[in-house]
């Protein structure tokens, strides 16, 4: 079972160098590692392309860089990994040996939030009960899945938002996810940047709304406008 690892990114020059670097053991033990830069404009794709596998240019927006990952990965399982997220350093076994389990096909990691502000730790563990009794994973998350049921469910949906959640629906179609106990680590930028709360209310506010049929071109803007 080999691993394909897309990361989808953007100006993360930052980021990117040191995610490679602490993603060699699993290129060392077969895994691939494919990047997929939106159109950086600090060097991004300079700085990946000597540690990765594939370091390659896509139209902007996370679904369609990672849609772009998938159709040049040679692996069986692919696993999307956002730049400012870390796997644990066996997280290619933990993975094979849940999909090994019967009618397994897709699933994530729980998921811990690095940053100091107290409440990064209730949105962590918000995330991860929310995850187990919905079966929606968040890209955070690292989802993963087999490309044979990539395939099946016709990639991401190439929306500007909610993609994760349009993706897992059609997942959950073919199987539960796994929900691994394993965790990742990913950065509380965003939270802290606009201010914890704001963005958790706000985050509830637009799946809330996607839930009832709200259009993600919408739920993008108003996204966008919280940044600003």
């Amino acid at each position: 079972m080999r691993f394909s690892v897309i990361i989808p990114c953007l100006n993360e020059a930052d980021q990117i160098g040191e995610l490679l670097h602490s993603l060699q053991p699993l290129r060392s033990r077969g895994a691939e590692l494919i990047v997929v830069d939106g159109g950086s404009a600090d060097g991004t794709l300079d700085i990946a392309a000597p540690l990765a596998d594939r370091a390659l240019a896509a139209t902007r927006g996370r679904a369609a860089q990672m849609n772009a990952g998938a159709a040049v990965a040679s692996g069986d399982v692919l696993l999307f990994l956002h730049a400012d997220t870390r796997l644990p350093p066996d997280a290619d076994t933990t993975v094979a040996q849940a999909l090994a389990r019967p009618g397994r096909c897709w699933g994530r990691f729980d998921v811990r939030i690095i940053g100091p502000h107290l409440l990064l730790r209730v949105v962590a563990a918000m995330m991860n009960a929310r995850s187990r009794w919905t079966g929606i994973a968040t890209g955070d998350q690292a989802i993963f899945v087999t490309r044979e049921a990539f395939g099946r469910v016709g990639s991401y949906a190439e929306i500007p938002l909610m993609e994760d959640v349009a993706l897992s629906k059609r997942l959950k179609l073919l199987a539960h996810p796994l929900c691994l106990r394993a965790r990742v680590t990913t950065s509380g930028r965003r939270w802290q940047q606009h201010g914890v709360l704001r963005t958790i209310l706000l985050m509830w506010r637009l799946r809330l709304a996607y839930a009832l049929g709200a259009d993600p071109e919408r739920l993008a803007a108003r996204y966008a406008h919280h940044g600003r």
